[in-house]
């Protein structure tokens, strides 16, 4: 640990306690594969003041979407995915109306073009695998697949999990892979895709403090991606049911320093602590930026997206505010503002997990910004 580091993580979370600003926070951080920063503070539960400890337990998010993504890059390397093979060869019924020239490199760079969720979807079907994978197998792309960079803000996961699922020799669900593939042999204890029961009373209970904004102000597309019955907010996802389902690109449960070991084993280039998950070949190639890197995308407010070829976001000055400074860092954001990153130029690697969600429309509005500037000012970074 640094102590002097993680007092000034600290503060900073302590601030945005005070301020209001954040409720509950851990954050935690590696620094060339050694932990350096193991912190929190706030409350977990508003209603009955329990507090923050570090086995507190967080809805992430499409951070979710980085560990599932590592699960498709692991069958990769293994000669068991091809980046630039269709989908249908590995999923045939995937191939339906209009899909068949989709790739798997295609779905990574949110570029299969099928943002939206089946219209009839539920919560309770949300959380039955077999449902969600036929009814996205039948979706229409929104225009030719590779044509057009649309967020796949909740079917990434579906489509990756049951490319993961189809390609294992044991067909394990998407969150058993990530137990048993990435989870166990890096000792990580907190990096749940659907939780066990007994999981259930360290989650943290979240505040929802998003400005709502007018549906005539979101764009058609957003509102087809995240509709507003599985819309990713505390009523859907604080479901007993839903936290136990693998929702695998949106439904991540971890706490800070699981996750933070995660991107450690990134930041080091696909190994940590003597256990290699991923090629260093491999892994090297995951912050290269995907092509099409400034087009608008429609469904994410036409903002350009900095994402790489490996499905990560990529730092420097684009969206997220709070992310890494440098363009060859990895990073994913969550709703709400949850984040992790990995530098593999530095081997900064950085979770920050949370119970307050906001959507800052500015960088100084942003409650998150200090404590990631924090984690850097302390590791004079």
């Amino acid at each position: 640990m640094s102590p002097s580091a993680e007092d000034v993580v600290k503060r900073a979370i302590d601030d945005a306690v005070a301020r209001g600003v954040e409720t509950g926070v851990q954050v935690a951080a590696y620094l060339k594969g050694k932990l350096v920063v193991d912190t929190w503070g706030g409350v977990a539960d508003e209603a009955t003041g329990r507090k923050v400890d570090g086995d507190t337990l967080f809805n992430v998010y499409s951070v979710t979407k980085a560990v599932a993504a590592v699960a498709l890059h692991i069958q990769a390397d293994r000669g068991l995915i091809d980046y630039n093979a269709p989908v249908a060869r590995y999923w045939p019924e995937y191939g339906a109306n209009g899909k068949a020239a989709t790739t798997v490199r295609d779905v990574l760079t949110h570029r299969a073009c099928v943002p939206q969720m089946p219209s009839d979807v539920t919560p309770e079907r949300m959380c039955d695998w077999e449902w969600m994978t036929r009814a996205i197998a039948a979706l229409e792309p929104i225009a030719p697949p590779g044509t057009k960079t649309l967020y796949l803000s909740m079917t990434f996961g579906w489509i990756v999990g049951e490319l993961v699922r189809r390609t294992d020799p044991a067909r394990r669900s998407l969150g058993r892979f990530i137990r048993e593939e990435i989870a166990t042999p890096l000792e990580i204890t907190d990096l749940w895709v659907g939780i066990p029961d007994s999981a259930e009373v360290r989650i943290a209970r979240q505040v929802n403090a998003l400005r709502p904004i007018p549906a005539e102000y979101l764009p058609p597309l957003f509102l087809a991606s995240m509709p507003e019955q599985v819309a990713l907010s505390p009523v859907v996802f604080e479901r007993p049911d839903v936290r136990r389902a693998e929702v695998a690109g949106v439904g991540g449960i971890f706490n800070a320093r699981s996750e933070a070991r995660f991107w450690a084993m990134l930041a080091n280039l696909g190994e940590l602590d003597g256990v290699r998950v991923l090629s260093r070949k491999l892994a090297q190639t995951f912050n290269t930026p995907r092509a099409h890197s400034d087009e608008p995308d429609q469904v994410m407010f036409n903002i350009p997206l900095p994402i790489s070829i490996g499905g990560f976001w990529l730092g420097g000055p684009n969206t997220p505010v709070c992310s890494p400074k440098s363009p060859r860092a990895i990073c994913h954001p969550g709703q709400g503002g949850s984040i992790g990153w990995a530098d593999p130029e530095t081997g900064l690697a950085v979770a920050i997990c949370h119970n307050r969600l906001f959507n800052a429309s500015t960088p100084a509005e942003d409650p998150i910004l200090p404590i990631a500037d924090a984690v850097r000012a302390g590791l004079g970074l």
